[in-house]
């Protein structure tokens, strides 16, 4: 029985035992560890606060509680108490994103709380691969340069708005968008076939760690699409993240977008796991 029914806020002192439950499920894991290895568990730094559930040095689940908050390892006890602090604290979040069942289970608690969600996707596969894809990489995908930021960031803001359903210009003016565009690219994780200055497929690696990576942001021009170049793009970005990031590379994708499942499938993608979010 655990010796705690409340939730508590971690730092830097329970970093070795955080980062031990995030590496027992790599993949899924991906992005919260990604942010632990950067930054540790100061929320000035992190960008928010690191929950958890359990004792000191008896940990059971975790959440990640910054601008998405993303429960790990999370079952009904801990979600409960998550719950619980997240009502107390008020929404600060833009969506709740993390394996099906705990955030479907996290958002029947909190949503009498804080609301309607604007989109909820209830079923996204996680898939992965560890190997090269069995067609042919685009020779022409590589990585973006710093003096291609205007070229890039259009087509950037077409495919966030595509996905999530608004612009990342709302509020700030996207300036906090733009800065994560620009840190992409300035740190080689950003990939994309330029053609005559405009962006014909894009991809980025926003997440890596020791064991993962994460590939986010596919997008082909649209009048371009359905001619081969995001499985070509893909099985280069692929190609590029197991040779410079990481031994396994994930990613996950709505169910019903079923194109963008039979692509990633042709580039030796398999499914591993099924994330559900909640979007503001």
């Amino acid at each position: 029985m655990l010796r705690t029914s409340a939730s508590r806020v971690l730092d830097d002192s329970d970093r070795d035992e955080v980062l031990a439950m995030l590496d027992s499920d790599p993949v899924a894991n991906v992005f919260v560890s990604s942010r632990v290895r950067a930054v540790g568990l100061n929320p000035a730094r992190l960008g928010g606060q690191m929950w958890g559930f359990g004792p000191r040095g008896g940990l059971v689940s975790l959440c990640y509680a910054g601008a998405n908050m993303v429960p790990v390892n999370a079952g009904p006890e801990a979600v409960h108490a998550f719950a619980d602090r997240a009502r107390k604290q008020g929404r600060r979040c833009s969506s709740i994103v993390g394996p099906a069942d705990a955030v479907s289970l996290l958002w029947e608690r909190l949503e009498p709380h804080w609301g309607r969600a604007r989109a909820i996707r209830w079923a996204q596969p996680v898939m992965a691969t560890s190997h090269k894809a069995p067609v042919s990489a685009d020779p022409l995908v590589r990585r973006v340069r710093p003096e291609e930021f205007d070229i890039l960031l259009p087509a950037c803001v077409a495919m966030f708005t595509e996905e999530v359903g608004v612009s990342p210009n709302l509020g700030d003016g996207g300036a906090l968008y733009r800065t994560r565009v620009a840190e992409l690219i300035r740190i080689g994780r950003s990939y994309a076939r330029i053609e005559d200055g405009r962006v014909v497929f894009k991809a980025e690696i926003g997440a890596v760690t020791p064991h993962a990576c994460q590939i986010q942001g596919v997008w082909v021009a649209p009048d371009l699409r359905g001619r081969g170049h995001a499985v070509a793009g893909m099985a280069a970005t692929v190609e590029a993240a197991l040779s410079c990031f990481a031994p396994v590379v994930t990613l996950y994708v709505n169910d019903y977008n079923r194109s963008a499942r039979a692509v990633y499938r042709k580039v030796g993608f398999h499914e591993v796991d099924t994330f559900m979010s909640v979007l503001f």
